[in-house]
């Protein structure tokens, strides 16, 4: 029986690329047999840089198809929604009183996103969202984090925030301990660091043959490779690193390939594109059968928003009694 907590989560944004599934869902489903997995729907988190709010139930239903169709398992795991567990948002308050602004001007996500997003003015919600995300962990007492290394910080602030509350009031919240994913980012087709929705550069794990073939035909390659007896460097073409993570058995070849030249870029991307499609298969098939049944989905939704609100509002009694705030009747 699992018995040590994990708590992991997305912002819905709708359907999911391959970079989720490289960086977190393989990582989600080959836990769930020696963990207790929480799966948080991070739809306040998704305020923090888009306030247009409306498509948020039906992105949260997307991205948790999504999530069943790579192997998430409701019987091992809980699924639920951020805005459903009020718990979230009071104990986010409190932690807020624990770290000064500066700490969180640092942090080095944030200044990913703005650049990314080209945001000019930071809301408060948004310079404050590791200490949501703090609450998110520690609201279920999650003891291991698996994230990749540009998370670190975050879970760094994490475990400052919960000595500090234990140091301050006593002892309720553990230290979460990382748990790094061994594939933690894709490239976007573009070649940029990673894979992102808002960049357009990336391929659904919903989408079908002729939909990876268009994709991958537009990544960026070798730029010193312009011909096909063009010898070429395999480190530097976003491709090939598509090569290392779905199509393993040839990656020899296929390197071996480019770098003699006898393998041009058009043909390396359509190989590229199969290795992708036959890896995502089972997940695009499995989706269309759940697309079928979205009351199933909702179902499984609130049966883990049950299980999950019952966790936190057992630790928000401890929070209480620890700070002498009283226990709500």
């Amino acid at each position: 029986m699992a018995t040590k907590r994990i708590l992991s989560g997305m912002r819905p944004t709708g359907k999911l690329h391959l970079g989720h599934l490289v960086g977190a869902l393989e990582n989600w489903v080959s836990l769930q047999s020696a963990y207790l997995n929480y799966h948080l729907i991070a739809d306040y988190h998704a305020l923090t840089t888009d306030l247009e709010s409306s498509e948020l139930e039906n992105n949260s239903l997307e991205m948790v198809i999504d999530w069943l169709s790579a192997g998430i398992d409701p019987n091992k795991s809980i699924l639920f929604r951020h805005s459903q567990i009020k718990e979230h948002a009071e104990l986010h308050l409190i932690f807020s009183m624990l770290i000064t602004t500066s700490r969180l001007e640092r942090n080095p996500t944030l200044k990913e996103q703005v650049r990314d997003l080209s945001i000019e003015n930071i809301s408060y919600g948004h310079l404050g969202y590791p200490v949501l995300q703090s609450a998110d962990i520690l609201l279920y007492k999650g003891e291991v984090v698996p994230v990749g290394d540009d998370q670190l910080p975050h879970l760094e602030i994490t475990r400052d925030i919960a000595r500090k509350f234990n140091n301050q009031y006593g002892k309720v919240f553990p230290e979460a301990e990382p748990l790094i994913t061994k594939f933690s980012r894709l490239p976007g087709l573009d070649g940029g660091q990673k894979m992102s929705k808002s960049l357009n550069n990336t391929i659904l794990i919903s989408d079908n043959p002729e939909n990876v073939i268009t994709k991958m035909k537009s990544a960026v390659t070798d730029p010193l490779k312009i011909k096909r007896n063009d010898p070429g460097r395999p480190d530097v073409c976003t491709v090939f690193t598509y090569h290392t993570k779905f199509n393993t058995n040839e990656e020899k070849e296929i390197r071996g390939g480019c770098e003699s030249g006898s393998l041009g870029c058009v043909e390396c991307k359509l190989k590229c594109a199969a290795a992708v499609s036959n890896s995502i298969a089972p997940i695009v098939e499995k989706r269309i059968q759940l697309e079928k049944s979205p009351a199933t989905i909702w179902d499984i939704l609130y049966d883990g928003e049950t299980k999950a609100r019952k966790v936190a509002e057992q630790t928000m009694q401890e929070v209480r009694s620890k700070m002498k705030l009283g226990i709500l009747k």
